[in-house]
């Protein structure tokens, strides 16, 4: 049997076994380009429960199976990034052990095992930067981002405060008609959120036991040289308040018309006369905006 045979066959017996959950992209030549399979945990038909997940995609090279596949993990959700290296070792492994075999199907199942044994997540609330300690009260977005259940809550609610202040700054006919749509504070993908059972949840451990935040010496040190570079900066030219930042638009108040035929008229400053007026905020109606300048 070919070795295009054998690799027709393996996808063949991959899409009758994963069904939907398997995807294969060919070439124009018919030859399999890329395989692709989203991966969560087996929990039986509690998909609530599936805490975390991985997109597993494998490129097939002209040799394989006599040769290893490119093996790349996406997406994976609730995963730390030990957590993925030691399911990068435990692949390469797998691979090396069915070298001149089909493996693809062996590296879904290696997957799905680990998944299944580390089916809680690993990563940090992206809200409040804490992890997630045993006890704790966490929620997972339909987009497979986890946040403790009271930081979500208080999240929701400040963005949705923020939100209708802004509505009501508007004219009835600007004013958006859907309402207030929550969104995952990492993707900003719309998500759905029982709100009121948000907000029966407590309070992370670690959240609770932080020490209360106080200004050190050497905080008070930092800020006393950022005043510094701030008036540096005012000094120079930039422009630092808001209402500039809004009209950064250099209007040349000067300039000449190469065709209008006037021979008395200025040519203009040469390219480095022109560079060094704009360093100097010259020929602008505002100081030209330098940036820090540490010189």
């Amino acid at each position: 049997m070919s070795i295009k045979e054998r690799v027709q066959e393996e996808l063949e017996a991959l899409e009758a076994i994963l069904m939907d959950d398997i995807s294969v992209t060919y070439d124009e030549k018919g030859c399999p380009k890329l395989i692709k399979s989203t991966i969560f945990p087996s929990t039986a038909n509690e998909v609530n429960k599936q805490y975390v997940c991985a997109t597993l995609e494998v490129r097939l090279p002209e040799e394989y199976p006599d040769c290893e596949p490119i093996v790349q993990l996406r997406n994976p959700r609730g995963l730390d990034d030990s957590t993925v290296n030691d399911l990068y070792k435990s692949i390469k492994e797998k691979c090396t052990e069915y070298l001149g075999q089909p493996v693809i199907y062996e590296l879904i199942e290696l997957i799905r095992e680990s998944l299944t044994e580390s089916n809680l997540p690993t990563c940090q609330c992206a809200v409040c930067l804490y992890d997630f300690s045993d006890g704790d009260s966490f929620t997972k977005t339909q987009c497979f981002h986890y946040f403790h259940s009271f930081c979500l809550y208080n999240h929701l609610e400040t963005t949705k405060r923020h939100y209708q202040e802004e509505q009501d700054k508007l004219p009835t006919w600007q004013k958006a008609t859907k309402g207030f749509q929550a969104i995952c504070p990492v993707c900003r993908e719309p998500i759905n959120c029982d709100v009121e059972e948000l907000k029966t949840a407590l309070p992370p451990k670690d959240l609770e036991n932080a020490q209360n935040f106080e200004v050190t010496s050497d905080l008070r040190v930092l800020q006393d040289r950022m005043k510094q570079l701030f008036s540096y900066q005012k000094s120079k030219g930039g422009i630092i308040d808001i209402e500039a930042e809004e009209n950064k638009l250099l209007l040349i108040t000067e300039s000449t018309d190469e065709g209008s035929g006037d021979t008395n008229a200025d040519p203009g400053p040469s390219d480095g006369a022109l560079e060094a007026d704009i360093q100097r905020g010259q020929r602008y109606d505002y100081p030209v905006h330098s940036g820090l300048n540490y010189r």
